[in-house]
């Protein structure tokens, strides 16, 4: 998943400030003359747009130091990453920007559609860094750089011997001794409670700093990216939830039973203890479940970390796109940190626009195994985007995806495609004539994304609409996070955990992408809907079984989504490109035939949800 550095604003090359442009359109040279109007307005979009470009990359190159070299008790890159954020959101924030910007605005119908749009987006970051307070966006920047510290910085240790958090993800996924699970799930948790000052002191800051632009909170803030008020994208939230909720409520009986049978607990629990899925936040139960035939992690494991990233680089310019920068494969941290170092670095996959240019970077812990496999073709989708949105016709301003859940959809979707039997057939990672239960694959894909629906727009929606908008008490935090994971996910603590914990916040998005993990339930149904398309209309393929290698026709309609940036209208993107609006209906239709195999199986248990 990728890190939303500073804003979540990306940026792009800029127009020159002469009295008329020249653009492309289907290869013809043309000549717009432009209105006094829209020339003043070009003039100052030029100048704030190299402005920003500059600060922007000085400000992702001390966040990347930040998150790649954490040394104990060492502030230098904390005050170096300060120092840059304090000078990105005085610029961003300034009053005469936001003020030009507004001016600007009021005369919107005599500036072209694309100027319009950059002055929203300057509005947008304005108020996130509104230099009316600056103190307070000191403050706010501070308090996010020590949170990031603490939280990748931490100690993670299992019977007094220090652990990776990728160790406490082995032991959830293989372990069967349930003591032993406990104790690594408990080491997973240990983090929350340190956190806990700096979270609520976050809270105060970024609520204050877009209350003095006019937004209720920060949560508010976030979700008029999308265009929506905050009710309507609660609303949108339930929807999918429910949509997806059959289907889940048959996962939950099946995963109760099936665990309590290999844990030889004779008695079935209601509700899922936290501690028996194969998850930190229970949020993909995919492990549960073997394919037979299909053993990826054996097929990937002599083939090493490397081979994974330069396939996934393979993926991509099969399907036409160019070559990675050398510079990637430079600048980048891709495999985990030697044994023998003095320093942590965060392990969270993301990917990065350093420069809002060419220099495009990700920070991953790749191991040579299948889940590392799948993070590696997500992330790269990330790069990708970014590299194709980076031309002469997307102004600085608007280099993001259509929206930030595009930019998720994209590498959900390559993820998703990679995993494919014929895909894997023609890598050689899978014998094409290996004989494969479908029912359980499909069962797999559902404990991964299916199961994700419930976490992204029930629990982690839902608390961080309680905490920024509702006020939600300190010392209500932890009892709303269990009510939360009990209600939507069916998932209960194995002992029990007070408001000493802080158990919301060992989830890296709690703390440093603040109230927008909504954008990952979205993405998954937009992965589905571009899926259902990309298989039936361009491949004529089954889309349980795909193959887009080599598929420059696929690639063409991913190119033709992504090009544009943000300077698409999201809505109209999805239903021009697919024929539909936003809806679970691909992904529900492309489940439908698990439906009936787990009600087979569920026939007799007791259902709790």
């Amino acid at each position: 998943m990728k890190k939303l550095i500073l804003s979540g604003l990306t940026a792009a090359i800029l127009f020159s400030s002469c009295s008329s442009q020249k653009t492309e359109t289907a290869g013809m040279e043309q000549t717009v003359e432009m209105t006094a109007v829209q020339q003043e307005a070009q003039t100052f979009l030029d100048n704030y747009s190299q402005t920003f470009k500059d600060l922007y990359t000085k400000s992702a190159e001390a966040e990347w130091s930040s998150n790649t070299k954490i040394v104990e008790g060492d502030t230098t890159n904390a005050a170096a990453t300060r120092r840059a954020n304090e000078a990105f959101a005085a610029f961003t924030g300034s009053t005469e920007n936001i003020n030009t910007a507004k001016a600007m605005l009021e005369k919107k119908d005599q500036l072209t559609p694309l100027q319009v749009k950059q002055f929203e987006a300057i509005l947008y970051a304005g108020a996130n860094n509104p230099q009316i307070i600056p103190e307070v966006v000191k403050a706010r920047i501070k308090a996010e750089t020590e949170q990031t510290e603490k939280l990748y910085g931490f100690d993670y240790r299992i019977y007094e011997k220090s652990v990776s958090t990728n160790d406490i993800d082995n032991i959830l996924k293989s372990e069967k001794d349930l003591k032993k699970r406990l104790d690594a799930w408990q080491a997973s948790k240990a983090v929350g409670p340190g956190l806990k000052e700096g979270l609520l002191n976050l809270r105060n800051l970024r609520n204050e700093t877009v209350q003095s632009l006019g937004y209720d909170d920060y949560f508010t803030y976030q979700a008029s990216d999308y265009g929506m008020s905050r009710a309507e994208m609660m609303d949108l939230m339930q929807q999918i939830n429910e949509e997806l909720r059959p289907l889940y409520r048959e996962l939950h009986t099946y995963a109760r039973y099936e665990l309590a049978k290999k844990y030889d607990v004779k008695q079935v629990p209601d509700y899922l203890p936290a501690h028996w899925l194969p998850n930190r936040w229970g949020q993909d139960w995919s492990s549960m479940v073997e394919v037979e035939g299909i053993d990826l992690d054996a097929a990937l494991k002599p083939k090493g970390a490397e081979w994974i990233v330069q396939q996934g680089e393979r993926f991509y310019t099969s399907l036409g796109f160019p070559s990675l920068p050398k510079t990637f494969y430079t600048k980048s941290s891709l495999y985990p940190l030697p044994a023998n170092v003095n320093y942590k670095k965060n392990n969270h996959a993301s990917a990065w626009h350093m420069d809002l240019d060419n220099d495009v970077r990700s920070l991953m812990s790749v191991e040579p195994n299948s889940e590392w496999y799948e993070t590696t073709h997500h992330e790269l989708g990330h790069i990708y985007y970014y590299m194709t949105y980076t031309n002469p016709e997307v102004p600085v301003l608007l280099r993001e995806g259509a929206n930030r859940a595009y930019h998720e959809a994209i590498g959900s979707l390559m993820g998703l495609a990679a995993m494919q039997k014929p895909f894997l057939a023609e890598l050689n990672l899978i014998d094409k004539n290996a004989q494969t239960d479908e029912v359980q694959a499909l069962l797999k894909e559902a404990l991964s994304y299916v199961v994700f629906i419930p976490f992204s727009s029930g629990v982690m929606s839902e608390w961080e609409n309680d905490f920024y908008a509702n006020k939600l008490p300190a010392n209500k935090l932890n009892e709303r996070w269990w009510e939360l994971k009990k209600k939507y996910q069916g998932i209960v603590p194995p002992t029990d955990r007070g408001e000493n914990y802080l158990d919301a916040a060992t989830k890296t998005h709690i703390n440093d992408d603040a109230a927008q993990y909504y954008d990952y339930a979205m993405s998954y149904i937009i992965l589905f809907q571009l899926h259902d398309h990309i298989a039936k209309n361009i491949l004529k393929q089954d889309p349980h079984a795909t193959n887009y290698y080599g598929k420059k026709e696929v690639g063409n309609f991913l190119r033709d989504i992504m090009y544009p940036g943000s300077s698409a209208d999201w809505r109209e993107m999805l239903k021009e490109k697919t024929g539909e609006e936003l809806s679970a209906r691909a992904m529900v239709a492309y489940f439908q035939p698990l439906m009936d195999y787990l009600k087979e199986q569920n026939k007799g248990r007791k259902y709790t949800l």
